[in-house]
């Protein structure tokens, strides 16, 4: 058990269905690592179908990142809730081109990392169009999407407001024709979501709504992943907010230590999670988790602990937040994640990533930059 420390201190595989369709091949024994929530985990299902929509590997866990575009990180409100947004920033990704430029500072990460990503992720508006250049060129490339799509009014969608703009997009993905992550309004508990989300039944009313919609334009290449907050599971109620193992294929929460912690390990933050998760027969996915600046010369030290908590029999996917952009300014290093002109935090996390417990897909690894 990771102790806790705290202030002081594809081959393209390519869902939706009604039923269970499908089991990975797994029954676990005690948690490794524990990631704060010791004890046997669950025989995993999901409703995604296997070769056709992402499902958990038998080992291991993916791994992936959220590599921001190389645009100046424009800013339209966060995660494009009211649209407009590829990113927590509302940056955005241009036309492809020859060369795939979109790409770059992905194949840039990799190449530090010393291996492919078996996940990339991108973040759109409720109202932005999708897939766009980005996307296209991940699910191009061999690497799974994982597309977090912005939330809007629960009450407006279960009423059917939205449900042409749902359909352009369900049928936009089945089109995109390789498996995909979608990630549909995360952080749904907390305080700043109130204001659309209303409240737990309205949210999963909605979400039940949006994979109905989804199901009429038979869209089978979809993985349903659920996200709140780690920190939702100590006060916000996040587990009230689950739409139920039937209307979901991946249970996730994002996982950064929070800015008013000045050392965390990933452990603690995931505890409560990681208790509440165990209770569910679901792969876990950590869709968010970074290691702050400010933890200066201790940034390898907590990433090495947190390869040792993902390395947890549930925790399927796992994917780094390598970005600064939820810095509120140039000083504010308590918010910025990015490992990139750190050696000693990049090492860390390259050995994390080319562990074989986050290489299930045995791809190539080299030494890196």
């Amino acid at each position: 058990m990771v102790r806790a420390r705290s202030r002081t201190a594809r081959a393209k595989l390519p869902i939706v269905g009604t039923a269970l369709l499908a089991t990975a091949a797994m029954i676990a024994t005690v948690a490794a690592g524990c990631g704060g929530g010791a004890g046997a985990a669950p025989k995993i299902t999901t409703t995604a179908r296997p070769g056709v929509a992402p499902t958990p590997p038998e080992q291991g866990a993916y791994f992936g990142a959220w590599v921001p575009p190389d645009d100046g990180g424009r800013k339209k409100g966060r995660d494009g809730e009211n649209g407009g947004s590829a990113s927590p920033s509302g940056a955005t990704s241009a036309s492809p081109s020859p060369g795939r430029p979109d790409m770059a500072p992905v194949t840039g990460f990799e190449r530090e990392l010393g291996r492919r990503l078996d996940i990339v992720q991108s973040y759109r508006g409720w109202t932005d169009d999708f897939p766009g250049a980005l996307e296209k060129s991940v699910a191009d490339g061999n690497r799974y999407l994982l597309l977090t799509w912005g939330g809007a009014d629960t009450r407006k969608i279960v009423q059917g407001e939205y449900d042409e703009l749902i359909q352009r997009r369900a049928r936009a993905v089945k089109q995109l024709g390789q498996p995909i992550f979608l990630r549909w309004s995360r952080d749904m508990e907390a305080a700043s979501a109130k204001k659309r989300v209303h409240s737990p039944q309205d949210f999963v009313a909605a979400w039940k709504h949006l994979r109905q919609v989804f199901e009429r334009e038979q869209v089978h290449n979809v993985a349903w992943v659920w996200c709140p907050t780690a920190r939702g599971f100590g006060g916000a109620d996040a587990g009230a907010f689950y739409p139920g193992d039937d209307h979901v294929d991946w249970i996730c929460a994002d996982a950064q230590p929070g800015s008013d912690f000045d050392y965390r390990d990933l452990s603690e933050s995931l505890k409560l999670f990681m208790q509440w998760a165990r209770d569910r027969p679901k792969p876990i996915m950590i869709a968010e988790f970074g290691v702050p600046v400010s933890y200066g010369e201790r940034r390898a030290e907590w990433l090495r602990e947190a390869s040792k908590t993902l390395q947890d029999p549930q925790v399927k996917a796992v994917v780094y937040f390598n970005s600064d952009e939820r810095a509120k300014n140039a000083r504010d290093r308590r918010r910025a994640f990015a490992v990139n002109g750190d050696k000693h935090a990049l090492s860390a996390l390259r050995e994390l990533a080319t562990t074989p417990y986050f290489n299930p897909r045995n791809l190539p690894v080299t030494s890196g930059d």
